[in-house]
């Protein structure tokens, strides 16, 4: 039921509409609660383009991390093909823990500031226009769709810079030598994994990511002993069979107190 909970919330992109800048549609009830824009930021050594989201909530209000856990909304983002960037990867910072009814999920109270680099086609100005489905939350929570359209100057000088890298600087600690093991169970398979970081506190929370959003990923579990910690979900793909596993494209995160958090991309066999 969860599986297709989120599923439903994922496919929640509406039409989009062109717009001078990025923000959310004002007709949308939420509009006075949920602020969504683009920020203007700089071009970088290797070409790319740095810009961030950024997303303004009411007092009191929170959206989520990328993989927020069973009672999150994870956000989903799509590009149109009338942008100018190929791609965009998404420098997210550290998240908060939080637990509601027994369940815990992973996400930023009244504000976030998510790093965008954005990779160009061409040398030149850089346009983007698409949209971003959040999952925004007061008392009860729904999906929140915000257009986004914007123009990069990659001649302009650098702004909002200082705003920007603070986020980048809040990523989690990257951290190699993670040990996993993909077994197959009837609907998919499960991964075991191990990662050695120092203690995180009481509330630390483990998190495994497959890059295929198609393929359901169950919260994680996790243990500790010392500085090594065991986590293993279950991984069930569309058709509900067993798959094989690209270890190099799993991404292990494990998240802590006060804005700690150590994460690997690709694991080794066990």
């Amino acid at each position: 039921m969860i599986k297709n909970l989120i599923s439903s919330f994922s496919a929640a992109i509406i039409a989009l509409a062109m717009a001078s800048s990025a923000q959310a549609d004002t007709k949308d009830p939420l509009g006075a609660n949920v602020q969504v824009s683009l920020m203007q930021g700089w071009t970088m050594a290797n070409g790319n383009y740095m810009a961030a989201l950024r997303v303004d909530l009411a007092p009191g209000w929170h959206t989520y991390w990328r993989a927020p856990g069973a009672a999150g909304i994870p956000p989903v983002f799509r590009w149109m093909g009338n942008s100018t960037a190929i791609q965009a990867k998404y420098h997210w910072p550290v998240p908060t823990i939080y637990s509601q009814n027994g369940m815990r999920f992973l996400g930023y109270e009244d504000s976030l500031i998510l790093p965008i680099e954005f990779t160009p086609s061409a040398s030149g100005d850089i346009v983007v226009s698409g949209a971003v489905t959040l999952g925004v939350c007061d008392d009860v929570c729904m999906p929140f769709t915000a257009q986004l359209d914007a123009h990069f100057s990659a001649q302009a000088a650098a702004q909002n810079k200082q705003v920007i890298q603070a986020q980048l600087n809040a990523k989690p600690k990257r951290i190699t030598s993670a040990i996993c093991d993909a077994k197959p169970i009837a609907d998919g398979i499960k991964l075991s994994a191990t990662v050695n970081i120092p203690s995180l506190g009481a509330t630390e929370m483990a998190v495994i990511e497959h890059p295929d959003p198609s393929i359901w990923v169950s919260e994680a579990t996790s243990m500790r002993k010392g500085r090594t910690v065991t986590m293993s979900s279950d991984m069930v793909p569309t058709n509900a069979a067993p798959f094989l596993l690209n270890r190099s494209q799993v991404r292990l995160t494990v998240i802590g107190e006060d804005g700690k958090a150590y994460e690997t991309l690709g694991c080794k066999a066990s």
